[in-house]
């Protein structure tokens, strides 16, 4: 057993060594871990201890380029210094929030005042984690929440649709997301693919605005998908059909030429509350 001379940091790697997981322990594929840290040499050392154990990891000093990255590119947890050179870990949240990105967070600060960790919690952090820590400990935390993020996922089949919805009316029709199925006024009901439901979710849940059609390949692909209008206008085709076979009236929802589509509730008879309506499970 060794300690690093390095000031300050002999904690972390005497921890670390006292109980390192085995890399037979994790899990075959490899979780990619955002590190956001002012301190370039404990977030190097953070690196190299989750490489050990099969993560793969991406540093970052400041939050710009964090943000950058994060608006680009898919990881699947962030650990996350509270202040940071240009700024702090909760404006980063603020700034990923406005961009539609969400990624599992863990806090990582020397400051354990409750307050602090009220509001990253608040913000969306799923773990608060207080410098000095053991690396033991982190790396489980870590797995902790990579697991609960992929249970959270399980009932989502597309970014912002999931099989637990409750059913909602859209143009006379109920979308019963549940079984994935169009009931249409006539009693006859189509089976729905997971795309056009994660569209019609979007467009029931934002009544009277126009919706882009960048914003809507946002909503159910993801920011970082590479969708193109065309594939969109595809999908909106076939809801159309579905609808146009059972006679029903889409008179509610519009195309915006140019920009994209709109939908105006006002204008249907509903059948179930829309999905901004509902209540229980978000």
């Amino acid at each position: 057993m060794w300690i690093v001379k390095s000031p300050g940091f002999s904690f972390y790697r005497y921890r670390f060594l006292q109980a390192l997981p085995s890399s037979s322990s994790m899990a075959k594929t490899k979780p990619l871990i955002v590190i956001v840290e002012d301190e370039k040499e404990l977030a190097a050392l953070i690196a190299e201890q989750l490489e050990e154990v099969g993560m793969v990891t991406q540093m970052f000093h400041r939050i710009t380029p964090a943000a950058r990255f994060l608006s680009k590119s898919f990881a699947n947890l962030m650990l996350l210094d509270i202040n940071l050179p240009d700024g702090t870990g909760f404006q980063l949240i603020d700034e990923l929030k406005k961009m539609n990105v969400n990624i599992p967070t863990i806090f990582l600060t020397a400051n354990s005042s409750e307050s602090n960790k009220v509001k990253g919690l608040e913000m969306g952090g799923d773990d608060f984690v207080t410098k000095p820590f053991s690396f033991p400990e982190l790396i489980a935390r870590i797995h902790a929440v990579l697991r609960r993020s992929e249970t959270l996922r399980d009932a989502n089949i597309t970014k912002n649709a999931r099989l637990d919805e409750a059913p909602f009316a859209f143009c006379g029709a109920e979308v019963n997301p549940q079984r994935m199925e169009i009931v249409f006024p006539d009693s006859q009901s189509e089976k729905i693919g997971r795309k056009e439901l994660g569209i019609l979710v979007h467009i029931a849940s934002n009544p009277k605005l126009v919706l882009t059609r960048q914003s809507l390949i946002h909503a159910v692909w993801g920011v970082h998908a590479d969708v193109r209008s065309r594939s969109l206008d595809q999908y909106i085709v076939r809801i159309r059909e579905a609808f146009a076979r059972h006679a029903c009236d889409l008179g509610p929802f519009r195309t915006i030429h140019g920009v994209g589509y709109i939908y105006d509730a006002a204008e249907n008879a509903a059948v179930a509350p829309p999905p901004a309506a509902r209540t229980g499970k978000p």
